[in-house]
């Protein structure tokens, strides 16, 4: 990976060896590289007009490994450092506070991912965790935060389920799925190798997947049994999206009432069970 030197220098730098299709991809960065760095590699050849290999080329011939690595390589060269760190601007000059910026922006996720989420695709996960004889919480990162609440919440339903922390762990337990077992898999990006690593395990075992993630048309989206989408920021400004987090735990509260619907009087004394347990360790 090319950490020191400059991404659109770089693309400058190497223009004569570019193939017609490559050459646009390279005009259009470098005209409007911040709108190039928001985007899935999908969404940007289909904005560009060109295939998903020919930006993945493109990317491998700057010296990036993945158009993750070049995402973040273009970022840090094009975003500013005051709008760097959130998903949106945070400065003085727009006359709002920091706090009324932050929530602002994460109404905003949870409003987009409302509006955006097919209920029926909600109701299909709710319905095979549900059913299933056990269910794996899994992500990585940022993204384990969100993978460790649901695993939080939906152990309530009474449904055997574990949340392995790190990556090894979570390979082992996919590597120990049976067919019929549900996990559900966590990825902003839906292009993290680690991550469709972990798929690939689950989907050679005949495990169902469940995949939350921002982006419909990633390698891990398409290969979800059931995708459940949170809205992506829609701004440039953070590669994190602190705000599609947010609208992920929302979509975790909702399966969690799903599920407790359909498990009827075994989930509320599931529940009962539990409470009654932590409530001995009140004063």
């Amino acid at each position: 990976m090319m950490r020191h030197t400059s991404c659109l220098y770089t693309i400058h730098e190497r223009l004569a060896s570019m193939s017609e299709k490559e050459r646009r991809v390279a005009d259009f960065i470098l005209d409007s590289p911040q709108e190039a760095v928001h985007p899935s590699i999908e969404a940007l050849a289909e904005r560009i007009g060109v295939s998903e290999s020919t930006l993945f080329r493109f990317v491998r011939k700057l010296g990036y490994e993945g158009y993750q690595q070049f995402r973040i390589a273009l970022a840090t060269e094009t975003v500013g450092p005051k709008s760097g760190y959130y998903d949106a601007p945070v400065d003085s000059e727009s006359g709002e506070s920091v706090v009324a910026v932050v929530f602002k922006t994460a109404i905003g996720a949870l409003e987009r991912t409302m509006g955006g989420l097919d209920p029926k695709a909600v109701a299909k996960a709710a319905d095979l965790l549900t059913r299933t004889r056990f269910v794996l919480f899994l992500g990585l990162g940022g993204s384990a935060i969100v993978a460790k609440d649901a695993y939080h919440k939906l152990m309530r339903t009474g449904i055997r389920c574990a949340a392995p922390e790190d990556f090894h762990m979570q390979l082992m337990a996919a590597s120990q799925t049976e067919p019929g077992d549900v996990a559900l898999l966590v990825s902003h990006t839906g292009a993290n190798k680690d991550a469709l690593a972990i798929a690939d395990v689950l989907r050679s075992r005949g495990a169902v997947i469940v995949v939350v993630s921002s982006y419909p048309r990633t390698p891990l989206s398409k290969m979800a049994d059931v995708l459940l989408l949170s809205a992506a920021p829609p701004s440039p400004y953070s590669i994190e999206a602190f705000s599609a987090r947010l609208a992920q735990l929302a979509l975790v509260d909702a399966l969690y009432v799903e599920m407790m619907q359909r498990r009827g009087e075994e989930g509320s004394q599931a529940l009962g069970e539990m409470r009654s347990v932590i409530a001995k360790r009140r004063t």
